[in-house]
């Protein structure tokens, strides 16, 4: 008896039901396998895209990690679906791991298990592979195609957070009949009593001449709440604290005040997480489009907050101060700021930002007057800090850590920070994975040699190298590194000598990464001028404390 672990996989995205798509999966699971042994674990993705790879799925990645372990209770895999198991490539990147410890892979589509060895087989699955993916750039194609038309011919409010200046009205049941019997309505916008003269005070101002910086400026001191504190609901990323130059700049740049619906502001883009690993798969990004991609509606569907002329004015204004820039030649040189995001400013507690003048490298902390104005802080206008006043006393205090009556407690931690290095699974399975695609071509050309159709042998070929070429591409050397002991730590130690005449000479880019692996988080308090340092090794904390060498003031030593 065959004792299986079924893996299934279902999307939120299209309001399935987890436990009725559940069941299912795993019905037609157990009639592929009652005959032949019983289920005994399950992996079930809830929520997760069929594009992430294995490894970023909860369960996947469980189910990956569990078939390493000798004793892990199962000897194959069942799927009830492949297209809900494996989009794209994702199969010939997975059933090597399978194969390479020893599991057998079961889908209904073959009848049972997969044979490594049967060419069909190996073309059947990756076909479903695609069809999970063409079917799914389909629904891609249908869905953007339907909210064009839907914002350009009805002009219909396709959600997401109203604009400031509007509120959500009820615009009568969904014309789905479906979603309608569900209860479900649409939404149009109408104009907010109380932030609609707002806007149209920003634009009046903004056309009398008044800058953005003084139009936000004044709206804070007049207490007009923001958008994120007029609607904390719908702002929870937004602190709320005060008008900002960015929201003066987006509600004189939104051309729904005007009437029109607009949609495809932005548009979501797929980039790989590591270009050196495919098989990790792509990460989604929010990006702007060019206005001559935005969908405008054909007629005025809500309620104007300013007339069109108005605001084709405040456009021309914005695209005339920003003339000019840019005419100026600039060469953008790359520093290495080895405090880079590591140095807080210890009166609002937020990260300093590297810049360099005059050949100095500065950390500086500016807050803008209209956030002071509104919580009522006493922080200048800009916080700095020069990256060479706080190397040298920071490198004074790493150097205690290796002096005499620490040396041994330091040693300690060392050891106790490193990493374990296990082989990457992911490595056997590549060289797996080309190792198959050799031998598959090897019967590719025998065959050919045996008078089989060219045309057909060499489509076959072509489809082989590519799964080949891709396998080279995720290829990575193996770097197997161990573990040092604690004498060997001692050694390294007494080799390099004085610690802090070490790392006065070292290279910024490796003192950055010193300072990184140490986990130093420090703050920086301007009235004191004294810099707290924290410092921890993972996984163990081995400590923490004020720098002794802290105080920035060289005549008060």
């Amino acid at each position: 008896m065959v004792r299986f672990a079924f893996y299934g996989r279902v999307s939120t995205e299209d309001q399935q039901d987890p436990e009725a798509s559940r069941n299912w999966q795993r019905a037609r699971a157990r009639a592929l396998t009652d005959r032949h042994g019983e289920i005994v674990a399950e992996f079930f993705d809830v929520g997760q895209s069929r594009s992430i790879p294995w490894k970023r799925r909860p369960q996947a990645a469980r189910l990956l990690e569990a078939m390493r372990d000798p004793d892990r209770g199962f000897d194959a895999v069942v799927i009830g679906e492949p297209q809900r198991a494996f989009y794209g490539n994702q199969y010939g990147l997975t059933f090597p791991v399978l194969t390479h410890y020893g599991l057998q892979l079961w889908v209904p589509e073959v009848g049972g298990a997969v044979d490594p060895d049967s060419e069909a087989h190996d073309l059947v699955m990756s076909v479903f592979g695609g069809m999970s993916k063409g079917e799914r750039n389909r629904i891609k194609i249908r869905v953007r195609a339907a909210m064009a038309a839907q914002a350009s011919v009805e002009g219909r409010f396709l959600g997401g957070r109203p604009p400031y200046g509007y509120r959500l009205a009820d615009a009568g049941p969904h014309p789905n009949p479906a979603k309608a019997a569900d209860g479900k309505r649409l939404h149009r916008l109408e104009s907010d009593p109380v932030t609609a003269p707002v806007v149209q005070r920003i634009f009046a101002e903004y056309l009398g001449g008044r800058g953005i910086y003084a139009i936000a400026e004044a709206l804070t001191r007049d207490d007009v709440p923001s958008p994120s504190a007029y609607d904390p609901a719908r702002n929870r990323h937004r602190p709320g604290e005060a008008w900002s130059k960015g929201a003066i700049r987006v509600i004189l740049s939104n051309p729904r005040y005007t009437g029109r619906q607009v949609w495809n502001k932005q548009r979501k883009d797929e980039i790989l997480i590591d270009v050196e690993d495919i098989a990790l798969g792509h990460e989604t990004r929010m990006r702007w489009n060019d206005r001559d991609q935005w969908v405008f509606s054909d007629h005025l569907v809500h309620d104007p907050i300013i007339d069109t002329d108005t605001f084709e004015r405040a456009q021309q204004v914005l695209a005339a101060k920003g003339a000019g820039r840019g005419t100026r030649e600039r060469h953008r040189t790359h520093h290495t700021y080895m405090f880079r995001g590591r140095l807080r400013c210890g009166l609002c507690q937020r990260r300093m930002q590297g810049q360099r003048s005059r050949e100095m490298l500065l950390y500086r902390c500016r807050y803008p007057n209209e956030y002071a104005l509104a919580n009522k802080v006493a922080h200048p206008r800009n916080v700095y800090l020069a990256e060479r006043d706080l190397l040298g006393p920071l490198d004074d205090w790493l150097g205690t850590c290796f002096a005499p009556h620490r040396v041994a407690e330091t040693i300690d931690a060392l050891y106790r920070a490193q990493p374990d290095h296990d082989p990457d699974p992911s490595v056997a399975a590549i060289a797996q994975a080309i190792e198959d695609c050799d031998r598959i071509l090897a019967r590719h050309r025998a065959a050919l040699e045996a008078g089989a159709d060219p045309h057909l042998v060499a489509q076959w070929m072509a489809e082989v190298q590519a799964r080949r070429a891709e396998a080279l591409a995720r290829a990575r050397p193996i770097t197997r590194q161990r573990r040092m002991t604690s004498e060997e730590i001692r050694g390294l130690i007494k080799e390099l000598g004085d610690i802090r005449h070490v790392l006065s000479g070292a290279d910024p880019v490796d003192k950055a990464e010193v300072y990184r692996h140490l986990n130093l988080q420090m703050t920086y308090h301007p009235a004191k001028r004294l810099v707290r340092v924290e410092t921890s090794l993972d996984p163990h904390s081995w400590g923490y404390g004020t720098c002794p060498e802290g105080d920035l003031n060289p005549h008060a030593r």
